[in-house]
C-alpha cells in the first residue's frame, strides 16, 4: 500500500475532440423540437436520475487514441477489465462480471453472446467510436432496465446532432505502432425537421502486439462495421427511431482460449418509439424491441492440438426483448415510472471433433465425434416495475422500486450424459427484487446520497447447461446445474460529491467517494466434485470436473474515491482509487476476480484547440486470490500514460499518445492465462509493452 500513496504525479483526460464547430447555417430558431428518445438514462435532473451513478467523459469529443470498446472502461473509477486477448474483454465493476452487470446499448439494446468461452461478449458487437458515453448505476438501484444484480452499463452511442439541418459527416483514421494496427471510420448524417439519418462504416486491424519484453502475443484481428439510425418524427412530442447495426470479426486470436475465432458475425434491429405529454396524469410513453443473432465459428487449426485432433465449433445465440414503459405523475411531488420488459436468449450449436491420436497411440482411421455445446436451450424473462419518486422538497428526493421477474428455462436438446444427471424438465422461477434511496442537494455544492437495493440474478446458460466444457480461468471441464437458485445481492451504499472555489490561481476543488457493503445469498461458483471425471482426454489432469453450484455465505465491500484541484484556469490535477475486498467464507477464500487496489493519478490541461495530461497508474500486488478458481498472486505495477491533442485547423483534429510509456512488462490480475499456445506455459498473459498511437480526424 505503500507504494500507492508514495506516487504523486499524474492525469487523467480522454483526448482528442470529435468537437465540433457548427457548420455555415445557423440553427432556425423556428424549427420543430425534437423529442429526444431515452436512449440516455442520466440526464443531469435531479427529480428522474437513479441514485449513485457515473456519467464518463463524452468520448466523441475527448478522443486522443484507437481504442477498443474495453478499453473505454479502463479509466473509469471502480472498473477492471477480464482479459482473453485482445479481442474477447469483458468489463469487471467492483468484482461483478458477466451477467452480473446489466449491460446495454441505448437504454436498453442487448446482444448475447454465443461462444461458451465469451470470445464475442457484447462489448465486440460495436465499435469505440460509435460510443459517445458510458452511463453506470453503482449497483441495484433501479428496476425500471431489467433484472439488475451488481450494477447497470448504458453505452450510449452517437446521435443525430439537430442543432444543423442538412447533410454532414466526418472521417477518421488512427494507428497504433504495437501490433501495426489500423482503425478506420467514415460517418454521415442528414438532419430534417421531420427525419433525420446517421449512417456509419468502420474497420479495424489489429496485429498480434508485444509486451515490454518483447514477446510477441498471438492477439490478433480484423472487423469490419456498419450501421444506419433512422428517426421520424410525427409531431413535436411523437417519434419512432429504427437502428440497424452489423459487425463482423475475422481471423480473431485469443491467447487465453483453446480456440480461434474463425468469424464472428452478429446483427442487431432496434426500434425506440416515445409519446410526450400525454395528459394531466400520464406524461410520457416509451416503448422499446430489439432483435440481436450472433452466428460464431471457432477452431483449433493453428493450435498444438490440432496435431492430435481437429476440432471445429459452430455457435449462434438470438436475443430478443422489449420495454414499454409509462411515466405518470399522480400528484405534483410524486413521479411513477411503471412498465414491463423482456428477454428471450436462445442458443444452440454443436462442436465436431476429428480425432488422430488415442490414448497415444495414432489411429489408422481418425473418428469423429460430435458434442453438443448448448443443447439448444433457452432462458425468458418477463419482468414487471414499478419506481416512484418523491420530492420531499426541492432539493430531497426519495425513491422505491419493485420488481418482478418470471423466468422459464429449458434444454430441448440434451446430451445423454446431461439428461442422466438431472430432471429437465421446463424450470420456472419467481423474482422479486426492489430498492429504496435518498438524495439530498445539502447546498448547490453538495449532495449527499444513500441506497439499499435488492438485486437477484438468475443463473446464465453456462452456469445451467454448459457440459464438460473448459470455461474458467482453469483447466478443469465445466458441467452446469438448471436448479441452481437465483444470485442474491443486499448491496447497501453511501457516497457524497461536492466542489468549493477555490482562490490564489486555484480555481475550484471536486470531491467524490461512495462506500458499499453487499453481501450475498445463493452464490454461484464452480465446485470441484469429486465423485466425477473428465469426458474429454480423461488423461490430462485434473481428471474431476467442477460443477456450478450455490454457496451459503460471501460478502463484499469497497470505496471508490476522486479529488480534483483545477487550476490556472485550464489545468487540473485529479486522483483516484478505488479498492474491493470480497469473501466467500464457504471455501476460506476470496471470490473469484476480485481485482487489488489501484490508484490513478493525472495532471492535464484543456484549451478550447489543445488539450494534454499525463496518467500515472499505480496498481497493488494482489494475494486475495481465489485458488479454487484457479487464480494465483499477481505483483504490483505502474505504468505511465502521455495523450495530446490539437485543432490545428477548424474541423481537423490530431492526437497522440504514448501508452505505457515506461515498457512496463505486466499483467492484470484478472487476465487469462495462456491455453493451448505452442510457446507459452500456462500463465497470465502480459498486457502490451510501449505503444505509440496517432489519431485523425476531419468533420464536414
Amino acid at each position: 500500500m505503500k507504494t500507492l500513496y508514495s506516487v504523486l504525479l499524474c492525469t487523467l483526460i480522454t483526448a482528442m475532440s470529435f468537437g465540433q464547430e457548427q457548420n455555415k447555417t445557423k440553427v432556425d430558431t423556428t424549427k420543430q423540437k425534437i423529442n429526444k428518445l431515452d436512449e440516455v438514462i442520466i440526464t443531469g435532473n435531479l427529480k428522474k436520475d437513479p441514485v449513485l451513478t457515473i456519467v464518463t467523459n463524452n468520448y466523441d469529443k475527448d478522443i486522443v487514441q484507437p481504442k477498443n470498446v474495453a478499453d473505454l472502461f479502463n479509466n473509469i473509477n471502480g472498473f477492471s477489465v477480464i482479459k482473453r486477448g485482445n479481442y474477447a474483454i469483458d468489463p469487471s465493476f467492483r468484482a461483478s462480471q458477466y451477467e452480473q452487470l446489466n449491460i446495454q446499448y441505448d437504454g436498453g439494446t442487448k446482444a448475447m453472446h454465443a461462444c461458451p468461452n465469451r470470445m464475442d461478449p457484447i462489448t465486440t458487437h460495436i465499435i469505440p467510436e460509435e460510443i459517445s458515453k458510458i452511463e453506470i448505476i453503482k449497483g441495484p438501484y433501479t428496476v425500471r432496465y431489467g433484472a439488475t444484480f451488481g450494477g447497470v452499463i448504458n453505452m450510449v452511442t452517437q446521435k443525430p446532432d439537430y442543432e444543423d439541418y442538412g447533410l454532414h459527416g466526418k472521417v477518421s483514421a488512427g494507428y497504433e505502432s504495437n501490433g501495426n494496427s489500423l482503425v478506420n471510420l467514415a460517418q454521415l448524417q442528414y438532419i430534417q425537421e421531420k427525419y433525420d439519418i446517421v449512417a456509419n462504416a468502420g474497420y479495424r486491424d489489429f496485429g498480434n502486439y508485444e509486451d515490454g519484453h518483447g514477446t510477441k502475443i498471438p492477439s490478433s484481428f480484423r472487423s469490419t462495421d456498419y450501421g444506419i439510425k433512422v428517426g421520424y418524427n410525427f409531431s413535436n412530442d411523437e417519434r419512432l427511431q429504427a437502428h440497424w447495426r452489423q459487425s463482423f470479426g475475422r481471423d480473431v486470436l485469443h491467447a487465453a482460449l483453446p480456440m480461434d475465432t474463425e468469424y464472428d458475425n452478429s446483427s442487431i434491429l432496434a426500434l425506440d418509439y416515445k409519446l410526450d405529454n400525454i395528459g394531466k396524469v400520464a406524461k410520457s410513453l416509451t416503448a422499446k424491441a430489439y432483435y440481436s443473432y450472433v452466428d460464431h465459428l471457432m477452431t483449433n487449426d493453428n493450435r498444438p492440438s490440432f496435431m492430435m485432433m481437429e476440432a471445429a465449433s459452430g455457435v449462434d445465440a438470438t436475443t430478443i426483448g422489449g420495454k414499454i414503459e409509462l411515466n405518470w405523475k399522480p400528484l405534483e411531488k410524486l413521479n411513477v415510472f411503471s412498465g414491463l420488459d423482456a428477454m428471450h436468449v436462445a442458443r444452440d450449436g454443436g462442436r465436431t471433433r476429428l480425432v488422430k491420436i488415442m490414448n497415444g497411440n495414432m489411429l489408422p482411421t481418425p473418428m469423429t465425434f460430435n458434442d453438443k455445446v448448448w443443447q439448444d436451450s433457452y432462458i425468458t424473462d418477463l419482468g414487471v416495475f414499478t419506481e416512484a419518486k418523491y420530492s420531499i422538497n426541492p432539493k430531497t428526493i426519495f425513491t422505491a422500486g419493485f420488481r418482478y421477474d418470471h423466468v422459464t428455462s429449458h434444454i430441448q436438446d440434451p446430451e445423454a450424459d446431461f439428461d442422466a444427471l438431472y430432471d429437465l424438465n421446463k424450470r420456472t422461477e419467481h423474482n422479486v427484487s426492489g430498492t429504496v434511496s435518498i438524495k439530498k442537494k445539502v447546498t448547490d455544492n453538495f449532495t449527499l446520497e444513500a441506497a439499499y437495493g435488492r438485486g437477484i440474478r438468475s443463473a446464465n446458460m453456462i452456469e445451467r447447461f454448459i457440459n464438460h466444457f473448459t470455461v474458467g480461468q482453469d483447466p478443469y471441464e465445466y458441467i452446469g446445474n438448471p436448479n441452481l437458485k437465483a444470485e442474491i445481492n443486499n448491496q447497501f451504499e453511501i457516497g457524497f460529491k461536492g466542489k468549493q472555489p477555490l482562490k490564489n490561481g486555484f480555481n475550484s476543488f471536486k470531491y467524490e467517494t461512495s462506500f458499499y457493503y453487499s453481501f450475498f445469498e445463493n452464490y454461484i461458483v464452480g465446485v470441484i466434485d469429486p465423485n466425477m471425471t473428465r469426458k474429454f482426454n480423461p488423461m490430462l489432469e485434473p481428471t474431476n470436473v467442477k460443477v456450478f453450484q450455490n454457496i451459503n455465505e460471501s460478502y463484499k465491500t469497497g470505496f471508490e474515491a476522486m479529488a480534483q484541484v483545477d487550476f490556472l484556469n485550464d489545468f487540473y490535477f485529479k486522483a483516484e482509487c478505488a479498492y474491493v475486498y470480497a469473501k466467500n467464507k464457504d471455501l476460506a477464500e476470496s471470490l473469484p476476480l476480485t481485482p487489488p487496489f489501484n490508484t490513478t493519478l493525472s495532471l492535464g490541461f484543456k484549451k478550447e484547440k489543445i488539450w494534454g495530461n499525463i496518467q500515472y497508474n499505480v496498481v497493488s500486488k494482489q494475494d486475495n486470490i481465489s485458488s479454487s478458481f484457479g487464480e494465483t498472486e499477481t505483483e504490483g505495477y505502474q505504468t505511465l500514460d502521455i495523450r495530446f491533442g490539437v485543432k490545428p485547423i477548424k474541423d481537423i483534429t490530431l492526437g497522440v499518445a504514448v501508452i505505457n510509456a515506461f515498457d512496463e512488462t505486466y499483467n492484470n490480475h484478472l487476465n487469462f492465462s495462456f491455453t493451448n499456445q505452442a510457446d507459452f506455459g500456462r500463465t497470465p498473459i502480459t498486457e502490451p509493452g510501449r505503444n505509440i498511437s496517432a489519431f485523425l480526424q476531419y468533420k464536414f
